[in-house]
């Protein structure tokens, strides 16, 4: 067990979040295991049926489920493949099926609104813009953005150098409004921090920013704006992804610039293009008014 998260950390690259995640749900296997008095040589396709049960049992949903499942399809295929264990109990399991979730996306005047909220004439307002502007520009996760560092900017190209999940990096560029901002906040406003580390942005004792923090940065200007809808910084990530759909980008381009592994992670983003289109539609067509008014009106007896 321990060699396979060592693998998961120095092979695959894996978070800190992701990795203690797994050994959690690894470490739930084996108590399993213990109750009964077996080690994973002893683990069959029926072992791990009981355990699914035992899990669904204690009221567990259907992405926790598929969490624990994917951690123990990567345990036994490491275990088959180190030639550990003789064969993979696990390569016939199957996820749960799980409710494809469309994203919370806001309108293209909603994120305006709210990318004017902070004051940039002090410090404090025009870290927050730049913030905003770049998790909008580039599609940025919040991990992601609080991770930068001053010299992940060029600003002789205009491009932004990130680091996503596993530690992949990618590079996005950042149209002139971002880079305006950015520009200058690290050239007349950084510094006002006294940085203690090396991060772009900064809190009042110079050191760098919490995921809470800009969530709750980005809640407080979403309320100073008007904007009704559940904001987080992860909203500004879904709403770049659709509007450079509506605006006529290709889904692979939109892939690049997230740092998706796999397309169908960006697929989701079409379904909530179509969701839109079709609402746009219902509304706006004239056929589709009349049929509106047909149903409202009162029939005659």
């Amino acid at each position: 067990m321990a060699a396979y998260l060592d693998h998961l950390l120095l092979v695959r690259g894996l978070a800190g979040r992701t990795l203690a995640a797994y050994g959690q749900d690894l470490a739930s296997f084996t108590d399993f295991l213990r109750t009964r008095g077996a080690d994973l040589t002893d683990v069959t396709p029926q072992t791990l049926t009981l355990y699914l049960f035992h899990l669904r049992g204690r009221g567990l949903a259907s992405r926790s489920l598929a969490r624990h499942l994917s951690a123990l399809r990567g345990l036994f295929a490491y275990l088959a493949d180190e030639g550990r264990l003789p064969a993979d109990p696990a390569h016939l399991l199957e996820n749960p099926k799980l409710p494809r979730k469309l994203p919370d996306v806001l309108t293209q005047a909603d994120v305006a609104a709210i990318l004017d909220q902070p004051d940039t004439t002090e410090r404090l307002g025009l870290r927050d813009r730049t913030m905003l502007e770049l998790l909008y520009a580039a599609g940025l996760r919040v991990s992601e953005l609080i991770s930068l560092a001053p010299l992940d900017f060029d600003p002789q190209t205009g491009l932004l150098r990130v680091f996503g999940k596993g530690a992949k990096e990618r590079v996005v560029p950042l149209h002139y409004e971002a880079q305006r901002f950015l520009e200058t906040y690290l050239r007349s406003w950084r510094g006002q921090f006294r940085p203690v580390e090396n991060l772009m942005f900064l809190n009042r004792s110079g050191r760098g920013l919490s995921r809470q923090a800009v969530w709750k940065l980005i809640k407080r200007y979403a309320l100073m704006a008007g904007v009704r809808a559940e904001v987080s910084p992860h909203t500004m990530r879904h709403s770049f992804a659709t509007h450079l759909l509506e605006g006529g980008a290709d889904l692979r381009t939109v892939q690049l610039l997230l740092g998706h592994a796999d397309i169908s992670a960006t697929e989701i983003y079409t379904h909530v293009q179509s969701e839109r289109l079709l609402r746009i539609h219902r509304e706006h067509h004239p056929r589709s008014a009349m049929r509106t008014r047909d149903q409202e009106a009162p029939k005659r007896p």
